[in-house]
């Protein structure tokens, strides 16, 4: 693995798809989060996912943070699969509905897709299913784009 990816050295879909290679080391969130970036092309994202005892909630159940910042991170990242090198992003709008309980320690599979994209925001939405195809939670993202 190389060293991290460098703001301006290449396009979004070019550290994306580094990351998926492994050329890049992935963001530290997923780490935290349990996500692994398993297919990446311009303007759609699929992470697989996996909630486990780090993110449980008073009652037990996964938190709803836990979707959250998965579906932020799938659109996310579906809108910077589309930026030209030296062009950032930043999240101002995500509205999240949770459809059922994401489960405990079983895969879920995210998916981000852009939606629209203006010089100066991009809209995506966004996804959690189980294996089985089942929704659990969905949203839709807007960012702002921050160019040099």
């Amino acid at each position: 693995m190389t060293t991290d990816i460098k703001r301006g050295e290449g396009s979004g879909l070019d550290a994306l798809q580094g990351i998926v290679e492994g050329r890049y080391p992935p963001p530290t969130m997923a780490a935290t989060i349990g996500m692994v970036f398993s297919h990446v092309e311009a303007g759609y994202v699929k992470f697989h996912a996996m909630a486990d005892e780090r993110h449980l909630n008073p009652m037990g159940g996964v938190h709803g943070g836990f979707a959250a910042t998965v579906l932020d991170s799938v659109t996310g990242c579906a809108v910077h699969s589309m930026l030209e090198a030296g062009v950032g992003f930043a999240t101002i709008d995500l509205a999240v509905k949770m459809v059922r309980p994401v489960p405990l320690h079983e895969a879920v599979i995210a998916e981000g897709r852009l939606l629209n994209q203006s010089r100066n925001l991009g809209v995506a939405e966004g996804s959690i299913k189980t294996k089985a195809g089942k929704l659990v939670a969905h949203a839709t993202c807007t960012c702002m784009l921050i160019h040099p």
